[in-house]
């Protein structure tokens, strides 16, 4: 199986080997198998060396059989793994010239540079990284070098420890979209994981597991989704359904909604339901009530079948807390964590015989990509409803600011923390809409 990093194929071992472990009851050696089947060395592949590699795939480990807790992100930094990036800042580069103009110098707000030995140096003390001494030099010699953890978090919820120089996740901030995750390119964060629930559900068999699907599962596999389908059945769910269909029914809801109320958010996104909670508390209200997809499809499940038990299959790292605080949703199954399975129990995809759901309308399978839902809203609305999709968080901030200083026209905010929408969420396979 093709990979889209090394970090992802890492992830899927870890995966693959937990659930090898558990299905051939070796729980026992799990910590010292694994970390050795993923990296056999004798010779390091990535770090300094097989040890250092060895100790991050135990660390890994362990965070996929933490399990969610609710006190902590879903979304944590591997401590060990965090030890590579700069976090200097403001950074001349060997092109300065050392000009006779010092513009760098006179840009600067806060006296922050000064010229040694006729080149331009940075007091990272008085710097406060506004950028202008970057916009000023004529040479390009000055850059702003910022970790692309903090570049890709756009809750502001990154710090970097001025000792250790790791990465570290205020919980306050943090809204669980995993975009830091997707940035790391040390793979030094990472989610915890329900996988180990979802493996005691299956082997005990105490009650039906119904698995439930997020419409963005469509064209992760390299086979069609029935196919993918059956493979769930194939790993030991009783009975697979669609989110999608459970889009259906929140469209309609908050259709109805917008026309009861005329100013509505979209509630389908956790992790921006999150950030509105976080840094626009005064917008709150306009939170739809209406339930999310997944809880409503799992929610009609539980109606059908009481004592069913419930899983998710995600490609959202925000998921977790909303699975974790939900009634009708007893755990959440990535589609990394998914593939994992797959190949923990030898399933072949490409051999089963395509087993297709088709419950959903055209209408919820668009739920998965950003842009359909507010168009959904205007078109059941008879054209009433001025709608606006916010692509990624950035432009969640730049349109709620401007609703909350009465600038904007609009009526109906559909919000996805991830850019392109759930397509592009943090635990999918391949990002084929580029990465948001």
């Amino acid at each position: 199986m093709e990979f889209e990093t090394k970090i992802k194929r890492i992830r899927h071992g870890v995966y693959a080997e937990l659930v090898r472990a558990y299905y051939a009851d070796r729980v026992d050696v799990l910590h010292y198998h694994v970390p050795r089947e993923i990296i056999p060395g004798p010779k390091a592949l990535l770090r300094c060396c097989i040890f250092k590699e060895r100790a991050i795939v135990q660390e890994r480990l362990k965070l996929a059989m933490e399990g969610f807790t609710e006190s902590k992100p879903a979304v944590r930094v591997i401590d060990i793994a965090c030890d590579e990036c700069p976090v200097d800042g403001i950074t001349v580069l060997n092109a300065c010239r050392g000009c006779l103009s010092h513009e760098c110098k006179h840009a600067c707000p806060k006296g922050a540079i000064s010229i040694v030995d006729r080149k331009c140096v940075v007091d990272h003390e008085k710097c406060i990284e506004c950028g202008k001494c970057v916009s000023a030099c004529p040479y390009n010699a000055i850059i702003l070098q910022r970790r692309p953890c903090v570049v890709a978090c756009k809750a502001s919820a990154i710090n970097i420890d001025p000792v250790t120089k790791q990465s570290h996740i205020d919980g306050e901030k943090c809204v669980e979209c995993g975009a830091c995750q997707q940035r790391c390119p040390f793979g030094a964060i990472t989610n915890v994981s329900m996988l180990v629930d979802v493996i005691r559900m299956l082997q005990e068999k105490t009650s039906k597991v119904v698995a439930i699907y997020a419409p963005a599962l469509e064209g992760q596999f390299d086979v069609p989704l029935g196919k993918v389908i059956a493979g769930m059945k194939a790993i030991g769910f009783d009975e697979v359904r669609e989110v999608a269909y459970g889009a259906d029914i929140t469209l309609a809801h908050e259709a109805a909604e917008w026309k009861e109320k005329r100013l509505l958010f979209s509630s389908c996104c956790p992790a921006f339901v999150s950030y509105v909670r976080k840094n626009f508390p005064d917008l709150a209200s306009y939170i739809s009530d209406s339930d999310s997809p997944m809880v409503s499809i799992a929610k009609k499940v539980k109606e059908e079948q009481p004592d069913a038990k419930v899983v998710f299959i995600s490609p959202c790292t925000a998921k977790m807390r909303e699975v974790h605080n939900s009634p009708y949703v007893d755990a959440m199954l990535s589609f990394e964590e998914l593939s994992g399975y797959f190949d923990g129990l030898d399933v072949d995809l490409e051999a089963l015989e395509e087993d297709p759901c088709t419950e959903a309308t055209a209408y919820g399978k668009g739920f998965a990509r950003c842009g359909n839902l507010s168009g959904y809203i205007e078109e059941l609305s008879g054209g009433e409803a001025d709608a606006i999709a916010m692509n990624g968080l950035d432009e969640v901030r730049r349109e709620l600011l401007k609703l909350r200083h009465h600038k904007s026209t609009k009526n109906f905010f559909e919000g996805m923390a991830c850019g392109g929408g759930c397509v592009n969420g943090a635990l999918v396979l391949w990002h084929r809409y580029g990465k948001g």
